[in-house]
């Protein structure tokens, strides 16, 4: 699957065996964070740090796979021109009818009885546009996921502006409630990948992307999903962090990752989403004060997060997005401490 997504141009990572998400980073790059950018693992033919290490180069998907034949296979979905669209089917409360479709108001005599997952939520906002679900789109490739949801995969224009991720439980950009956006910024697991639950299987007879179908382009620009509009972004730092400063906002977040990391010795009761959630929005104000990088705070709290939680992953990246946005707007300067 690999050298088939790499043949399509589409750059590929390897994923832990049996699971969803990345493969561990090697030991340097777990005991001393950095910036995917400054990594000397990729020169060296390294995976380290997910999706920024995916690649079309044969020789380093032989090297990788042939090592591990049990690799799972991530596609970044950004650099490979693909958007696609992860619909959900956890079991959550439904939120007020006018959260489901973020910007859209839901009139009280539309009769919402019976939603329950993305599904829904995607079919009303198909419904709302009189187009067809993305869902029932039998002309693109389409995944059943080992939970009951759906990847919809699509093409995007190569003179459009990139697109970013979402997660569809995010109260500020989302498409819609239960329906995950993986775009620039995020991967997708391919076809034929097992886990324990089961096996990402295709649906119908497509095999490939169909192009971006242009209704859906313009529900993703209204939500604020284009890269050349960001709805709600983080403050620019008040100047550039100097090392010092940088060792400092390390000392501070240290403790608070660790009390997140801590709550993988118990499977619940350990209060881990106000944990992570509190590491967050420290290290948003953090970035608005300039003595961390957002991508530097990114990677920190999703390498706490997901050794806590590896089966939460989207829910832990809707707490950072939601608590580093709400921190930023209270920048937090460390010039006093040692």
């Amino acid at each position: 699957m690999a050298r088939w997504c790499a043949a399509n141009g589409w750059p590929v990572h390897p994923l832990a065996p049996g699971r969803k998400t990345p493969a561990a980073n090697c030991r340097r790059c777990q005991e001393e964070p950095h910036p995917p950018q400054d990594c000397s693992c990729k020169p060296a033919g390294r995976w380290c740090h997910g999706f920024h290490a995916a690649t079309t180069n044969t020789e380093l998907l032989d090297a990788w796979w042939g090592i591990n034949p049990a690799l799972g296979v991530g596609v970044s979905c950004g650099p490979a021109g693909l958007l696609v669209l992860d619909i959900d089917t956890h079991s959550a409360q439904v939120p007020d009818r006018n959260r489901l479709l973020p910007g859209i108001p839901i009139h009280e005599s539309v009769n919402l009885a019976g939603l329950a997952s993305g599904f829904d939520t995607l079919a009303l906002l198909a419904a709302l546009r009189g187009q067809q679900s993305p869902a029932d789109d039998d002309l693109t490739l389409r995944v059943r996921t080992p939970s009951g949801g759906r990847h919809i995969w699509y093409r995007t224009p190569e003179q459009d502006p990139a697109y970013r991720s979402s997660v569809g439980s995010s109260p500020k950009v989302a498409l819609a409630w239960q329906v995950d956006v993986r775009a620039t910024g995020g991967y997708i697991v391919t076809p034929t990948t097992r886990t324990p639950k089961g096996t990402y299987t295709p649906i119908g007879n497509a095999r490939f992307p169909a192009p971006l179908p242009p209704w859906l382009a313009a529900e993703l620009q209204r939500t604020g999903h284009r890269t050349d509009e960001r709805p709600v972004p983080l403050p620019a730092p008040r100047r550039a962090p100097a090392l010092p400063a940088t060792q400092r906002a390390h000392r501070v977040l240290e403790p608070l990752l660790a009390d997140v990391e801590a709550c993988a010795a118990a499977a619940e009761g350990t209060a881990f989403t106000e944990k992570l959630n509190r590491a967050a929005y420290t290290a948003g104000g953090l970035i608005a004060s300039g003595h961390l990088t957002e991508s530097q705070a990114h990677d920190l709290l999703t390498a706490a997060a997901n050794n806590a939680r590896p089966h939460r992953h989207r829910h832990s990246l809707a707490v950072i997005s939601s608590a580093l946005s709400a921190g930023a707007s209270r920048p937090l300067y460390l010039e006093g401490r040692p």
